[in-house]
């Protein structure tokens, strides 16, 4: 087969995914109370949300720090009230992981804030992960 053929095959193939995709997506129906199933089935298409919110009460300050393998996303000082929030798309290829480390006076915490796995999608409601201290 010639390098032209292949080139061709390899292209309509490309095509081929991206239309059906693009069909399938545009075809699911939302049900009230449930998410389509283009969430489970492609969850890196979703865009995810990550809030850290500071649930201290007077005025206290949580010092929030979150990270993943590839991004550092700094040290935050979290007011009471208000919260620490950030957007990512999951590896294609999966194994996507944030984690962080919260502290107020003597209390020290780390967590896993985003895990890619099946129990990660449900209790992050398939988009948005809201954690509370």
């Amino acid at each position: 087969m010639s390098y032209f053929c292949k080139n061709v095959i390899f292209f309509i193939l490309v095509q081929a995914i991206a239309i059906t995709l693009l069909i399938h997506s545009s075809s699911c129906e939302f049900n009230k109370g449930h998410h389509d199933d283009i969430n489970k089935l492609s969850p890196w298409l979703i865009t995810r949300h990550l809030h850290v919110v500071n649930g201290l009460s007077n005025g206290r300050i949580l010092l929030v720090h979150c990270k993943s393998k590839d991004d550092d996303l700094g040290i935050h000082n979290v007011t009471a009230d208000t919260e620490f929030t950030w957007k990512f798309k999951p590896n294609f290829f999966g194994g996507t992981l944030f984690w962080c480390y919260m502290a107020h006076s003597n209390f020290h915490a780390a967590f896993d804030a985003f895990r890619e796995n099946d129990d990660f999608f449900q209790e992050c409601n398939y988009g948005d992960c809201i954690w509370t201290c």
